[in-house]
């Protein structure tokens, strides 16, 4: 059943609020919390929730811990999504969800609002993201290969909700989920489909589970 709040491709934005973000990955299809307590990101949301409700999600290309400083260096590629929950808390925090709808490619720069950013964007690159896809996963080789890296990992998931999960939302939320770094998270986001981004994401967790264990026999 389609999503009566969803957003067609036509109507998505030419200029789009931007939330920088270092190692926060958004993919179509998944869910990503977020905590709001700096002024420029309240008032980046206050004028998202009466602008169709998007913010698009981007890392910066370096590491920052702490706040990310004004003008960092962004990728090209990131993902918009649309606030699907929503609440204030009493120490003036906003809490909230993003929903992961489509993919997007940065054009430019645009005039900054309220101290947060914007950007031209361009959508047409990602516009399968919002098609019906009969795309499968081919679980009987992904699975083992995953069930492996979460045990190098030493992470600890549910697995009857992962076996139980479709297969859109289990890519995009392990895409999410998992401990990959700034560069495997942003080839993972700029795969050009939802099959190459399976196929990444298990090449990228089979080479992690085989240096785990070449690590482990040198001691």
């Amino acid at each position: 059943m389609r999503d009566p709040f969803s957003i067609p491709f036509q109507d998505l934005p030419k200029e789009l609020i931007v939330f920088p973000l270092p190692g926060a990955l958004l993919l179509p299809n998944g869910r990503l919390p977020l905590n709001i307590f700096e002024p420029r990101y309240l008032n980046m949301v206050e004028d998202a929730l009466g602008q169709q409700r998007l913010i698009g999600m981007v890392q910066t290309r370096d590491p920052h811990d702490g706040l990310v400083p004004d003008g960092s260096d962004l990728f090209n590629v990131g993902c918009a999504g649309r606030i699907v929950s929503f609440a204030e808390t009493a120490d003036g925090r906003f809490m909230l969800t993003l929903e992961g709808m489509c993919r997007y490619r940065i054009l430019s720069e645009t005039q900054g609002v309220r101290g947060y950013r914007r950007m031209k964007v361009d959508f047409s690159e990602f516009k399968g993201d919002l098609a019906e896809n009969d795309w499968r996963l081919e679980r009987e080789t992904f699975l083992p290969v995953l069930r492996n890296y979460l045990e190098a990992c030493n992470i600890g998931v549910e697995w009857k909700a992962i076996e139980a999960a479709p297969d859109h939302l289990l890519i995009a939320s392990l895409g999410m989920m998992c401990p990959f770094d700034l560069k495997e998270k942003q080839a993972l986001i700029e795969a050009a489909t939802i099959a190459d981004m399976a196929d990444l994401m298990r090449s990228l967790m089979h080479m992690a589970t085989l240096g785990t264990e070449q690590s482990s026999a040198k001691h």
